[in-house]
């Protein structure tokens, strides 16, 4: 049984909140347990109703403690549960490395396949909401890294909701960083519709000129640099990665063989980034297709900054035009 949404201008908060109540509602084995998850309904209210309508075992309260929460999280899927845990805010997940790390990764390898974790680990996080450290990091470098984790991250309302519903499904962990600026972000959805799976990216604008290659909170600036590029002669592509790990290496070098030309544009911190990653294995793979080196705008190499500054160390479309400007277009 689903919820009875159809087609309709939600939020991506509303559309996460439906996806977590279906798969409830489908699977008895999926649990919710968080900081503030049940009575409140979380910080930014995904798990709204939840307790109400599944009690207080299916969508639990836990103490501000983030290590014990994952750590629990393992323990209740390795006794046959789905876990779904958030984490309030993307660095409260820190103390929870270690569990993370050590124990969710490498469980299925530890194992030698016997025992998978199902658990989801939901992650708010970027900035742009005005918020201090510890509030607004990019913390994808760190998932990224590690073997064993699938990393995904939606930047539009259907896939918050068709990437959780695959995530909670899926055998093997998953990170889901969701982009906090987007929560209140609405679009017309369809629950029923089939979004593309995990390790697929989408194009989300066609363009001959070059290619912002792209993911989570980025995407809306990058659409608005590329409609701003037309002013400057330039007819610019957005490809929405959504899935880090794995990465659509096949999709993302296909548009950049097209077009010669490419950007990587995120929030997280330049130095040992995704972006470098990315940028390394576009140059590897299409090297001889490319006109221009593969550049990269991405949050500056520095602590969170202030609330007043973030607008300076995020990339937007001036920073993003500026790179595109850097394409060696001359003959």
């Amino acid at each position: 049984m689903t919820t009875v949404v159809s087609a309709r201008t939600s939020t991506m908060a509303q559309a996460l909140n439906a996806a977590l109540r279906d798969a409830m509602q489908a699977d008895p084995t999926v649990h919710v347990l968080g900081e503030d998850v049940g009575r409140l309904g979380g910080v930014f209210r995904i798990t709204d109703g939840l307790t109400a309508e599944f009690g207080p075992d299916r969508c639990l309260d836990t103490p501000l403690a983030e290590a014990g929460i994952l750590g629990t999280a393992v323990g209740m899927a390795m006794y046959g549960l789905r876990p779904v845990v958030e984490m309030q805010f993307d660095a409260f997940a820190y103390p929870a490395l270690e569990q993370l790390f050590s124990h969710v990764a490498k469980m299925r390898n530890r194992t030698a396949g016997k025992l998978p974790l199902p658990i989801t680990v939901r992650v708010p996080y970027g900035g742009g909401i005005g918020g201090v450290e510890h509030h607004s990091d990019s913390s994808e470098a760190y998932y990224v890294q590690t073997p064993g984790l699938h990393v995904v991250t939606p930047a539009t309302v259907a896939d918050a909701y068709g990437l959780l519903r695959e995530a909670i499904a899926s055998d093997d962990p998953v990170v889901f960083l969701e982009p906090k600026r987007l929560y209140w972000g609405k679009a017309e959805w369809d629950p029923s519709a089939t979004v593309e799976p995990i390790g697929r990216a989408v194009l989300r604008r066609t363009g001959r000129s070059a290619v912002l290659v792209t993911y989570g909170p980025s995407l809306p600036v990058c659409l608005e640099a590329a409609e701003a590029a037309k002013a400057e002669g330039w007819d610019l592509a957005v490809l929405d990665l959504r899935s880090l790990v794995p990465f659509d290496e096949e999709t993302a070098c296909e548009i950049v063989r097209s077009v010669g030309r490419a950007v990587v544009v995120h929030e997280a911190t330049g130095f040992a980034g995704p972006g470098a990653e990315i940028a390394a294995r576009l140059t590897e793979k299409c090297f001889h297709h490319l006109a221009a080196p593969v550049l990269r705008v991405t949050g500056f190499d520095i602590p969170y900054p202030a609330p007043m500054l973030e607008h300076h160390h995020l990339p937007g479309v001036d920073r993003i035009l500026d790179a595109v400007a850097r394409l060696q277009w001359e003959e």
